[in-house]
């Protein structure tokens, strides 16, 4: 089995509570993808942040580029996670994925098994920060 590799493609915007949280998930191995995240984020104000940028708790609409299959995930911590629920943990390939990512970007990652996989951010259906929740 081969391991999942995700390629993190153009500009990312964090805003400064996520960065911090997942600066310190603690007991898990971070995916070197998730350093490089920390490390080349445009880190921004939850109170700044603009609405169309996934953020930890976004509720993201996607569209796959090859089968143009929609769906809908909630990007949470590994804690939260229930991908039959579409909860996908932030560690996940698409999870990282996505993350910072805004409407309009395309997410690129490798399943498990070295398919690659694309897909457009069609919308954002909840983000926590434009609704005024500044601390989840």
């Amino acid at each position: 089995m081969h391991e999942a590799v995700v390629v993190v493609h153009g500009e990312r915007t964090l805003t400064d509570l996520d960065y911090s949280r997942l600066s310190k998930l603690v007991g898990h191995q971070l995916p070197a993808v998730l350093d490089d995240l920390l490390a080349n984020a445009d880190i921004t104000n939850s109170r700044a942040v603009s609405a169309n940028v996934v953020t930890m708790y976004s509720r993201v609409e996607l569209v796959d580029v090859h089968t143009h299959r929609r769906q809908v995930l909630t990007i949470c911590y590994p804690q939260d996670a229930e991908p039959a629920a579409g909860f996908i943990s932030v560690l996940s390939p698409v999870g990282i994925s996505l993350l910072g990512l805004k409407v309009g970007d395309v997410a690129k990652w490798h399943t498990p098994h070295g398919e690659e996989c694309a897909a457009v951010v069609e919308g954002i259906q909840f983000q926590p920060e434009a609704t005024g929740d500044y601390v989840t």
